[in-house]
């Protein structure tokens, strides 16, 4: 059975890669709704066979349409969603899901009461392939048992070059609840409990004051039963690196560590996703530019068996629980 899927609120460029992850494993885009001409001209170009509707109704009361991906402005998302589910739709939510406690609780409620399935892409797992790799690798126990996990998210600011309502603290939900998102979700899978605790948290505007809503820098402790972590995330990538961001992650076991450097080799190495192991063995570099990314493949049969095997309804949710609660405890003591 070919699934079809559309997208209401293409406000983030994840939206091509949600797209991309879809296509790829044979489901059809048929639609989409966007109020902004230039984004819809720039989504149209990428995928021509996907109508533009006026109106999201003519989406949602579509029967033949299964799947809504949603990256709208960050504070839209879950009403999006929300009405999605309402109408009978699964939803693949751009990260983060919702700015706000009530957005989550609605979006619980009506998930549990609709029983239908609320993912959220995070990207920086689920689109990444060195991080699918660490995965396979933890899971087989190449460095035992992992009792720490410090992932860094740094973003480019590109000279302020984004939409007025990114610097919206009340749309974009601040930047715990933003980037980190990501990283709490990898804590989770690497920690393998959903029983986290946030330790301590912090936000602040260090260089940007015409933007004064703006978080620029932000850092969060996390304890698990067996498992601590450390995340921090910014808007400082200097001019100088070639791509967006240097994003890391290191996995410490009790036999090992992996250290991941997604993006970029600043040692030189070309292209993405490396991945460096240290056990008993040694030192080794793995390419993991050929590693299959499985989410969109899983998340496509959830839908149709109605499982949970790209990811967890309980996971989903509780890493963006984490990332609001970071995010509240963090401003708190700002």
């Amino acid at each position: 059975m070919t699934i079809k899927f559309a997208a209401i609120g293409i406000n983030h460029g994840h939206i091509y890669g949600q797209c991309d992850l879809l296509l790829k494993q044979g489901a059809e885009l048929v639609a989409f709704h966007a109020i902004e001409d230039d984004l819809a001209q720039a989504f149209s170009a990428k995928f021509p066979q996907a109508r533009r509707v006026a109106d999201k109704a003519a989406i949602l009361e579509d029967k033949d349409i299964a799947l809504v991906l949603t990256s709208a402005i960050t504070s839209e998302r879950a009403g999006i969603s929300i009405e999605a589910m309402r109408h009978g739709k699964d939803v693949m939510s751009d990260k983060a899901g919702m700015t706000t406690f009530a957005q989550l609780d609605e979006l619980k409620r009506v998930q549990a009461e609709t029983q239908r399935i609320y993912s959220i892409c995070y990207s920086e797992h689920f689109e990444t392939r060195s991080t699918v790799k660490a995965g396979e690798l933890v899971r087989a126990g190449a460095i035992g048992e992992v009792v720490n996990t410090v992932g860094l998210g740094p973003h480019s600011l590109n000279n302020l070059a984004r939409p007025k309502w990114f610097f919206e603290r009340a749309k974009y939900g601040g930047i715990l609840c933003d980037i980190a998102s990501h990283q709490f979700e990898q804590f989770l899978f690497f920690a393998d409990t959903l029983d986290v605790e946030v330790v301590s948290a912090s936000v602040a505007n260090r260089h940007n004051p015409q933007t004064p809503e703006l978080q620029d820098v932000g850092d969060v402790h996390l304890k698990a039963p067996r498992t601590t972590g450390y995340i921090r995330v910014d808007w400082f990538t200097p001019k100088g690196l070639p791509t967006w961001g240097d994003g890391r992650l290191t996995i410490l076991g009790t036999e090992g560590y992996i250290e991941l450097r997604k993006y970029i080799d600043i040692a030189g190495r070309p292209g993405t996703d490396h991945l460096f192991l240290v056990d008993k063995n040694g030192v080794q570099h793995i390419d993991c530019s050929g590693v299959e990314l499985p989410y969109g493949r899983q998340l496509l049969n959830d839908i149709r068996d109605r499982t949970e095997t790209a990811m967890s309804q309980a996971h989903c949710f509780k890493a963006m629980e984490l990332a609001l609660t970071a995010q509240q405890m963090a401003e708190a003591n700002s």
